[in-house]
């Protein structure tokens, strides 16, 4: 369902830009919102240099240190996103990237993000659990091939074995061809 969604983000973002665009454009008029727009892009340059550069420094801090910090890590990558977004001409997008970007706004975002995912998380868990369980009846080990627990259980999957002897040749041989 959550690919189908962003499928359809991506396809309709153009469309409610460009009726945003002439929303504004109709309101202010014309000049005035390119005007709007070009200072945007502006802002947004200014802002991704200062915060990326905080970003950069605190992750940078954290590689040297050895002691990754989750915070540090999700602060640069939400920076990168919202430059991302930033980027593009539009009054949404560059609202969406603002909030990603500015050190104000960033912990909300980043806090919402990390719940979500750590909602999905638990429900990824869930879904391999009844999979693949983890444990069964006896403290036994989940096996694939179907086999019960119990002292006859072999380790190997299920066919003929055959037996043999691995010979190595001298390295004489090897040399000579």
């Amino acid at each position: 369902m959550l690919p189908l969604l962003i499928v359809l983000g991506i396809l309709l973002l153009p469309v409610l830009e460009i009726f945003v665009i002439l929303q504004v454009g109709g309101a202010i008029g014309a000049w005035p919102t390119v005007g709007l727009l070009v200072a945007e892009t502006v802002l947004g340059a200014w802002l991704i240099r200062r915060e990326g550069r905080r970003a950069y420094g605190a992750l940078h801090d954290t590689v040297r240190t050895g002691v990754l910090q989750d915070r540090e890590l999700g602060d640069a990558a939400l920076v990168m996103a919202g430059g991302i977004l930033l980027l593009f001409p539009g009054f949404v997008t560059d609202a969406a990237g603002l909030l990603l970007v500015l050190p104000f706004t960033r912990p909300f975002v980043r806090r919402a993000l990390m719940s979500f995912a750590e909602r999905r998380l638990r429900a990824a868990e869930e879904r391999a659990a009844t999979v693949f369980p983890p444990r069964g009846p006896g403290g036994a080990e989940f096996d694939p091939f179907g086999r019960g627990p119990g002292p006859g259980r072999v380790e190997t999957p299920p066919g003929p074995v055959v037996r043999g002897e691995v010979i190595r040749e001298d390295d004489d041989t090897a040399s000579r061809a």
